[in-house]
């Protein structure tokens, strides 16, 4: 079981570094005070520390096979996971509303093919937070893989089937 919580973390981090990537690109300071990031980079900072941290500590625990680096890990996971439930939280919201403005153009533009009158006023187009770019799937995908993660390091440093 620990080799398979090595995999799925390994699997983790990876699509979270690709999120990571992905907000990095986007980020911009000076162009915050028009769209300001819904994740506040100490609380994205400090979940990639704890997650990669603790995955260094899970192979160091596998070839140690010392019971503390498991609990460390544990830890480590734990806390990670939490800060990754709360940008979850906050990045839903932009995504939300990103889903919205996209049917509202959708809309809009069946309505101009049908013909009916639709104000000739363009709505400005704010492009948003960083994490507005961040692809459902891969998000759907690094929370699963979390999700079996935390299982699996917990219950391996509990000693449930073995080590």
């Amino acid at each position: 079981m620990s080799l398979l919580a090595l995999l799925t973390w390994i699997v983790t981090a990876s699509l979270g570094l690709y999120l990571l990537a992905i907000w990095l690109i986007e980020y911009d300071k000076d162009f915050q005070a028009d769209a300001a990031t819904r994740l506040p980079p100490p609380v994205l900072a400090a979940h990639v520390a704890l997650g990669g941290g603790g995955l260094i500590a899970w192979a160091y625990y596998l070839f140690s096979d010392t019971d503390g680096l498991a609990w460390v890990s544990a830890g480590s996971v734990c806390a990670g996971a939490s800060l990754g439930m709360f940008m979850a939280a906050r990045w839903l919201a932009v995504y939300r509303a990103k889903r919205k403005h996209l049917q509202l153009e959708r809309l809009t533009h069946i309505w101009r093919r049908s013909g009916v009158a639709v104000l000739d006023r363009e709505a400005p187009v704010r492009e948003g937070p960083p994490e507005r770019n961040f692809p459902l799937p891969v998000v759907i995908a690094h929370g699963t893989f979390a999700t079996a993660t935390v299982a699996l390091v917990v219950l391996t440093a509990f000693g449930v089937g073995g080590s």
